[in-house]
């Protein structure tokens, strides 16, 4: 019966975890140094959301004369 091979698993999670460590520092590097774009990007997810509310709720009362 084969072993199990504890090293290949340890470095494989040991490489998965570099790599979402080197991902976070870039993402965390591009906001630094693009502030403006990365609060535009936030805005334009919210702004989204409050069209699709308006959307599905109930219409807005007509003027009565």
């Amino acid at each position: 019966m084969a072993k199990t091979n504890f090293q290949y698993e340890k470095r494989q999670k040991e490489l998965e975890k570099k790599k979402k460590a080197e991902e976070k520092a870039r993402k965390k590097l591009e906001a630094k140094n693009n502030p403006k774009s990365a609060e535009d990007g936030a805005a334009e997810a919210d702004d989204g959301d409050e069209d699709d509310a308006e959307e599905g709720g109930t219409p807005a009362p007509a003027d009565k004369e």
